[in-house]
């Protein structure tokens, strides 16, 4: 028998592959919580039936959280097949966002799986591998997705589109996550850098955050799966031919550009 969540998935997947949207999800397959929002993240994830090469966390600043009316962070699936490499040209065609996030990525080289007790910071950074300057191009299937509410976010992905993967950096422990300024510059043009404080105070400790939340849903991090860890400023709003480049200094450089 075909659950609601799996309903709600069906109405949801013909969006994601059409770059169309709709208002909400019907009333009666709607999730009502957080924990049947992530179910009905399951049942997409099994429809579309691509591998999981990582994890994204939304909403990782209380401006990010105001701003589409949640009380804290949401956690998304990215898809193998949505993952670009370093330089990429990527497609804004029927994207309703259209901004680029600037982001911490973290590389499990161990597995992590579900247990009762929770995972201490230092337990998840010592199964990490590698760490990847990124850049996040996020998009919504809801029209108006500021006041679709945290269970239907979730449901969709926590907003998860498209993303681009920088080099991987193998000595990343000693860098100052807190205050070290990521240069950012926008067709050439220096725009406000970014800080990992404004990822909840530490991008590690939103790290921390992403492995605890899946564990109490009974899902482990596997290795090769990586954690983006939410935008270290402002999203830059982007359009066909701009170019997003993003100095992490000692961690690496990654850029990308766009198009219609």
């Amino acid at each position: 028998m075909t659950t609601s969540y799996e309903e709600a998935a069906a109405h949801l997947y013909p969006l994601w592959q059409h770059k169309t949207r709709c208002l909400n999800l019907p009333e009666a397959i709607r999730p009502r919580d957080r924990i049947e929002g992530y179910r009905v993240q399951q049942a997409f994830a099994e429809r579309h039936g691509v591998s999981v090469a990582g994890w994204k966390i939304a909403a990782t600043s209380i401006e990010g959280q105001k701003h589409i009316g949640v009380d804290g962070p949401l956690a998304g699936r990215l898809f193998a097949d949505r993952v670009l490499a370093d330089g990429a040209n990527v497609s804004l065609t029927g994207n309703l966002m259209r901004v680029a996030e600037i982001e911490f990525a973290f590389r499990f080289g161990e597995r992590l799986a579900p247990r009762a007790a929770g995972y201490t910071t230092s337990e998840v950074l010592d199964a990490v591998s590698t760490m990847h300057p990124s850049i996040e191009i996020p998009d919504s299937r809801f029209e108006d997705f500021v006041t679709a509410g945290a269970p239907q976010l979730i449901a969709d992905l926590a907003c998860a589109n498209l993303f681009v993967l920088g080099p991987a950096q193998s000595d990343w422990r000693d860098f100052d996550y807190l205050d070290a300024a990521i240069q950012i510059t926008q067709n050439d043009i220096a725009v406000d850098p970014g800080f990992g404080r404004n990822v909840l105070g530490d991008p590690r400790v939103a790290l921390t955050w992403l492995v605890n939340e899946l564990s109490r849903l009974g899902i482990a991090c596997e290795p090769g799966q990586f954690v983006t860890t939410g935008t270290c400023r402002v999203p830059v709003k982007v359009g066909p031919e701009d170019r997003i480049h993003a100095d992490f200094g000692v961690l690496g450089r990654v850029s990308c550009s766009f198009s219609e």
